[in-house]
């Protein structure tokens, strides 16, 4: 459990003032990390308040009565699988508009619920498959890559004050992009996907992916930590 631990009041759907910090649930589990460099990333996020959730514990803070003490899901996680019941009270939540920042591998998660793919907005295909007739090859990453990130869209407040920046971090390639989603980040690195960074809507919540987040290169990154920040503040609506 990381070292924040806090206590929330505002009920879900009830409107936050604006002085007060954007409580962010942060859920990891499925995929290692380095903990202290990643804290000390959550810690830098001027406005947040965070503790932390694991697999297989991460469920129960989506049921109604829990989820009161959050207003944004920060998904750090890879998990295998996901009952009914987690799936629906997941479901429930965004249709009444809580905020989703899914980053690196949590674009894995839950690879036998095809509805995910519709929240994130994509998928890193484990395994081949075929969808509408095409077979599509499964998803490949390269460690400690030294790559370019562009701002594809800078009127969006997720990347407003950042510039085009190198960063060394993994890279995902083949990872499957909806067409539905607003691409903020791009790269023409050859072992990445072109879209690297989206947000998208589902139901009433604003969802925000992010490649970027491997290791301690990404966590210390100042742009890195500025894209989370405001990507947390925007699909809080704070933004």
């Amino acid at each position: 459990m990381l070292a924040a631990v806090l206590t929330f009041v505002v009920a879900v759907g009830s409107p936050l003032p604006a002085s007060a910090p954007v409580r962010a649930l942060v859920v990891t589990g499925g995929h290692d990390f380095e903990r202290a460099p990643f804290e000390a990333m959550l810690r830098s996020l001027d406005g947040v308040e965070w503790r932390e959730v694991s697999h297989p514990n991460a469920h129960a803070a989506w049921r109604p009565d829990a989820a009161r003490e959050w207003d944004v899901l920060v998904l750090y996680d890879m998990p295998g699988s996901i009952g009914e019941e987690a799936r629906s009270d997941l479901k429930r939540l965004l249709a009444e508009g809580k905020g989703v920042v899914a980053l690196h591998h949590s674009l894995a998660g839950y690879p036998d619920w095809p509805e995910y793919e519709e929240i994130i907005g994509g998928r890193y295909l484990l395994a081949p498959r075929v969808r509408d007739g095409v077979e599509q090859p499964a998803s490949t990453y390269q460690h400690d890559v030294r790559f370019t990130v562009r701002v594809a869209d800078r009127r969006h407040p997720v990347v407003r004050g950042v510039d085009d920046f190198v960063i060394e971090d993994e890279t995902y390639r083949g990872f499957v992009v909806s067409s539905r989603v607003r691409p903020l980040l791009t790269t023409t690195e050859a072992t990445s996907g072109s879209t690297i960074g989206w947000c998208k809507t589902y139901g009433r919540s604003r969802v925000v992916y992010l490649m970027l987040g491997h290791g301690p290169t990404a966590y210390e990154h100042p742009a890195f930590r500025r894209l989370v920040r405001q990507a947390i503040l925007w699909t809080a609506r704070r933004r």
